[in-house]
């Protein structure tokens, strides 16, 4: 069997997977208005969240946005939305001479605010970019000030790109050892990786240690470099793991006059596949309201639907990808994690 075919094969039994996810279980004899948001299962966590998620960037890791991301927290919400995504890295003033856990992000920040008085109505998930465990355990008890809270629901290894950098973060005293023990101590509920950098590398860390979730880049483009959607999802399915696909438009670069041109399509390419739940961060909450609406009226795509979205992507493949590792060995790529 070719690759090409292997690939198809997989988008259809994902399609299918999608269609089996788009109800949680329990609620098919449900009256109708509590079908209105479609929910799937988060994995092993017991937790269904809407298929639309919020995400800590744009708006929310601005400076100058205090209100907006106010409102799109709060509104998100009202609508439905029971999964945010959050990090310490969003928002992160860039201060060399302190060390990350000294400096409060803006996400963590917005979100926090309204958790102050909402907690109880979300799935809160944050993320720690020090792989030490003394250095996690430090930035889990800032997350715990800032989003003003007892517990993240998920807590998650921060954008994991080289394969060097897992002996760091499995190794005696790495950020793994911070994550154990502070489930074990109720601090946080699940565990998970995320990284949109490169697939292989995610793949030999699912395979070190049993996360809960995974949060990995997805969209039309993905299929045409480096695919985390062939290379990763199905070892990710097989784990019975939480799949949170973000990257969906690339920060809106996936977007051109000739290629994928609707957030419709965007959105609804990836929530035909075999995922839990979508993360985007939005910019007001018209946008917002957009996803959630794209969301509510999702049906999983047809196999040559899927086929004509993506090959719309390949007419813009290097910037629906640019967040990958670079083509060229050695070349630099770019970083919007702010976790330098």
């Amino acid at each position: 069997m070719t690759e090409e075919l292997s690939r198809r094969d997989f988008v259809k039994i994902g399609i299918a997977g999608a269609a089996g996810l788009a109800v949680a279980p329990g609620l098919a004899d449900a009256a109708p208005s509590a079908l209105a948001l479609p929910t799937r299962p988060l994995g092993r966590t017991g937790h269904h969240p809407f298929i639309f998620s919020l995400g800590g960037q744009a708006s929310l890791e601005q400076a100058d946005k205090h209100d907006v991301s106010i409102a799109i927290i709060n509104r998100a919400i009202d609508l439905g939305v029971n999964y945010i995504d959050t990090a310490a890295a969003y928002g992160r003033p860039r201060d060399p001479m302190k060390q990350r856990w000294e400096l409060d992000g803006i996400s963590q920040t917005y979100v926090g605010e309204v958790m102050a008085t909402r907690r109880k109505e979300v799935f809160l998930a944050s993320k720690v970019d020090d792989r030490t465990k003394d250095g996690a355990l430090r930035q889990l008890e800032q997350s715990l000030r800032l989003l003003h809270t007892d517990h993240l629901d998920l807590w998650q290894i921060h954008n994991v790109q080289t394969e060097e950098s897992l002996e760091t973060i499995f190794g005696t005293n790495g950020v793994v050892e911070a994550m154990v023990s502070a489930r074990d101590q109720k601090m946080v509920r699940n565990l998970g990786i995320t990284g949109h950098f490169d697939p292989a590398v995610l793949a030999k860390a699912i395979d070190r240690f049993e996360f809960d979730t995974i949060l990995m880049a997805l969209n039309a483009a993905d299929p045409h470099r480096l695919p985390f959607q062939s290379e990763l999802l199905p070892l990710a399915n097989k784990k019975k793991m939480g799949v949170i696909g973000m990257k969906i438009p690339a920060r809106d670069r996936l977007f051109k006059d000739g290629a994928v041109t609707t957030m419709k399509d965007a959105m609804s390419y990836v929530l035909t596949l075999p995922v839990s739940t979508v993360i985007i961060g939005c910019k007001t909450v018209a946008q917002l309201e957009e996803n959630v609406a794209i969301a509510k009226s999702f049906s999983p795509l047809p196999a040559a639907e899927m086929a004509r979205i993506e090959a719309l992507a390949a007419n813009n493949v290097a910037d629906g990808t640019w967040f990958k590792k670079p083509p060229t060995p050695g070349a630099p790529g770019e970083d919007d994690q702010n976790m330098e």
